[in-house]
């Protein structure tokens, strides 16, 4: 049984929600047709108290997202080259939000392989800047709400994960935070 993720499944502690997100299914329906992947791994980013969080200066006209309502994508570029996934967490004015890291393809792999055609199946969603590449997601996508039908996830009925939970990568401040979750049986994940 499919079911799209509704707003107070994102309106709840990001910790919760990053752990609970893996093994759902991140959707989008883009001009070229449905793509689907299953989600391995993720990060939580959360609040101002946060060194790692792009809110942790405040609100700057690139993270006002973040301290909107929960259930809503924030997709930002980075090193001026990749952009990245993040859901939306936790309740108005509380910024926090989950970067999506690395995905298993379930639908439109060729148009996921047109995007990004020199990746293997098993590693072509395998990073944030990967995921967003092969998806087609930019910044035009930023502030869609996950709770209608262009981007959204959904729960199937095989959700059951092994759950790794480590330090996140790529970050200078905040590694003591063990706020990375990913499939443990998963080959899809960015590193283990």
């Amino acid at each position: 049984m499919l079911k799209k993720l509704s707003r107070s499944f994102y309106n709840r502690d990001t910790l919760d929600v990053a752990q609970d997100i893996l093994g759902k299914y991140v959707v989008y329906n883009s001009p070229a047709g449905k793509i689907s992947a299953r989600i391995v791994e993720v990060e939580a980013y959360i609040g101002e108290g946060d060194p790692a969080c792009h809110a942790a200066k405040g609100m700057t006209k690139r993270n006002e997202i973040m301290f909107g309502q929960a259930g809503f994508s924030y997709v930002y570029l980075i090193y001026g080259m990749y952009n990245c996934l993040n859901f939306v967490t936790e309740k108005k004015e509380f910024p926090a939000a989950i970067l999506l890291r690395a995905a298993e393809i379930v639908d439109g792999f060729d148009i996921i392989k047109n995007n990004n055609p020199k990746k293997s199946e098993a590693r072509i969603l395998s990073g944030p800047g990967l995921f967003c590449k092969a998806f087609g997601l930019t910044k035009e996508q930023n502030g869609l709400d996950l709770t209608k039908e262009t981007l959204y996830v959904e729960s199937r009925n095989n959700n059951k994960v092994e759950i790794v939970q480590s330090a996140r990568i790529g970050i200078a401040n905040g590694k003591e935070h063990l706020w990375r979750f990913y499939d443990k049986n998963s080959q899809a994940v960015s590193q283990k």
